[in-house]
């Protein structure tokens, strides 16, 4: 089991858990809330209504760690089991073309930044370049004790190298490095490869499964051919500088030779020799770069010994010219070129002219600055398949750049997560001490809010009933002015706090209009205490007048009316 299928497991049961405590309704203080909305007064349940927690914390304390953890479990799916990988044979030759880990698609985008860094026996000095203008500008330079770790925001990669590519490089010390030229047909650089490969074991100074390789195309004047040099360096060599590197904190992306971007840089305008001191990183070695026709037949280095220097370099450089004779391409006397500066160039300008009894022309070598920009130049624009890194240690550190980007993800998933915990226990608290302050104030005013309701409801009734008894005689009162001394009245009942019923008599039909207006003025009569005349009975509502002969030829009459005011009281 990965560790990506581990964490997404627990993210998955940490989000279960709390979706399960949330249906259990624990640290959920809804039921006590509830509970007290019902017994509280109404400020009492509005205050508890508004510190009830935000639903949306659930929603964040569950949803975030399980769609964390099925992010995680998905990607653990591509993943091959341990025992499905292929493993990588000891004696792998590493000279085969190198399959990047980056995506093909990502090989041609440009480069934000590069680092070339230079381990010395005494120092090291990394430059860090930003491409700007097509080109590569110098942005930083810094220098550091062997015992001192490299800056890491300087050479690190994180989430943003994923946008802005960065490029680590390395310069390979150069004392055990082999080069050999090569003469090639003109092709594509994969062929060009191809062809190198079969005359690999011909070329190596080592046997072709103990080294790493790779080749530097130069100008040729022919146009049909092309000068290939060819780096060879022993594989154990490789591991151990790379194994110091990463103790330094430097996972390089390519390994560099520099005298290559030197070689480059030399204008070559005759036939001759080409000497360039502490090449090889010794300073009593000089690398020798011979050209004839414009192209570069060979290199090959020389040594100064502590006692008779001249006649070394002279039976050196005699040697070399007699194999180039031997090869055919040494057609004329060479031109002696020095390419040093400083004390180096007079010590080794010294030691030429009484070698070689002729006058040896002394170049201005590219400042180690230049030369670290042009080796990033020519880094960004190399292919992926040349590369003196060995293909498993490029495998391995895209592997630890992914791995500590999803660590760091990872990291920050958890702290937002500890951070929502932490807030949410926090307005939880405050929640449940606001609630219990809020029981605790219930508890102290349950008695008084009691007795206030009961006071409350029996002021009502008080006043419902003197209400009433107005009302009663308001109606007494009207009835009284209204009714002529021609009728009497018999019944008169006041019912429901609103309804007036009367009945009476009149003594022969003579009296049937005085009966209809009586029962008109009483629709219309105005309420003597209303301030703007409004009736005191509804004349739309109540029983119409209704009208009988009784015995000894008597009206009788009756009709009912209903007060206007009766929904006020």
């Amino acid at each position: 089991m990965t560790w990506k299928r581990i964490v997404g497991l627990l993210l998955v049961g940490a989000g279960l858990v709390m979706l399960a405590l949330k249906l259990g309704h624990y640290y959920d203080p809804t039921p006590a809330v509830k509970r007290l909305s019902t017994k509280a007064g109404p400020a009492v349940a509005k205050t508890i209504d508004k510190i009830q927690p935000e639903r949306a914390v659930y929603i964040f304390l569950i949803g975030l760690p399980v769609c964390a953890g099925a992010l995680f479990l998905f990607l653990s799916k591509n993943e091959s089991k341990p025992g499905e990988r292929i493993p990588v044979e000891e004696h792998l030759v590493v000279h085969r073309p190198i399959k990047s880990p980056i995506k093909a698609s990502a090989r041609n985008k440009t480069y934000y930044a590069c680092n070339v860094l230079q381990v010395g026996p005494e120092t090291r000095q990394i430059w860090q370049f930003d491409a700007r203008n097509g080109g590569f500008a110098l942005n930083r330079q810094q220098i550091s004790m062997p015992g001192e770790l490299l800056p890491k925001g300087l050479v690190a990669k994180d989430l943003r190298s994923l946008f802005q590519r960065k490029l680590n490089v390395a310069w390979l010390p150069p004392e055990n490095v082999f080069l050999r030229v090569a003469q090639l047909p003109h092709s594509e650089f994969n062929e060009t490869l191809a062809m190198v490969e079969l005359q690999l074991e011909k070329l190596s100074p080592q046997p072709v499964a103990q080294i790493v390789w790779n080749i530097q195309v130069l100008p040729h004047t022919g146009g049909n051919m092309q000068t290939v040099v060819v780096i060879i360096v022993a594989r154990n060599v490789v591991e151990e500088f790379l194994g110091q590197l990463e103790g330094q904190g430097y996972l390089a992306d390519r390994l560099e030779l520099p005298v290559l971007d030197q070689l480059s840089a030399t204008a070559i305008n005759e036939d001759g020799a080409w000497i360039y001191p502490e090449a090889l990183g010794s300073r009593n070695a000089a690398l020798v770069a011979w050209w004839y026709g414009g192209v570069l037949q060979n290199l090959d280095f020389i040594t100064l010994s502590d006692g008779n220097r001249p006649e070394a370099v002279q039976e050196q450089l005699n040697q070399m010219a007699w194999a180039g004779e031997m090869e055919g391409w040494l057609k004329s006397p060479p031109h002696w070129h020095l390419v040093a500066s400083g004390s180096k160039a007079s010590e080794w300008e010294t030691a030429l002219r009484t070698a070689l009894d002729q006058p040896v022309q002394v170049l201005e070598p590219l400042p180690t600055p230049q030369l670290a920009a042009a080796t990033a130049r020519r880094a960004t624009l190399a292919s992926p398949n040349a590369n003196l890194l060995p293909a498993e240690f490029a495998t391995r550190y895209h592997q630890q750049f992914v791995d500590r980007l999803w660590m760091k993800g990872l990291l920050a998933v958890g702290a937002a997560y500890l951070v929502g915990v932490i807030i949410y226990g926090g307005v939880l608290g405050v929640n449940m001490f606001q609630a219990s302050g809020a029981e605790s104030a219930r508890d102290k005013i349950s008695n008084d809010y009691t007795n206030t309701m009961q006071l409350k409801a029996t002021y009502g009734v008080l006043k419902e009933r003197e209400d009433l008894k107005f009302a009663a005689l308001d109606s007494w009162t009207a009835i009284a002015e209204l009714m002529p001394e021609t009728l009497s009245l018999d019944t008169w009942n006041f019912g429901d706090g609103k309804r007036l019923v009367l009945s009476g008599s009149a003594a022969s039909n003579e009296h049937r209009q005085e009966i209809l207006d009586f029962e008109k003025a009483v629709r219309k009569y105005k309420d003597p205490k209303s301030k703007s005349n409004e009736l005191l009975f509804d004349p739309n509502k109540g029983e119409g007048l209704n009208l009988r002969v009784g015995a000894n030829g008597a009206i009788l009459w009756d009709f009912s009316v209903e007060l206007k005011r009766s929904e006020v009281l």
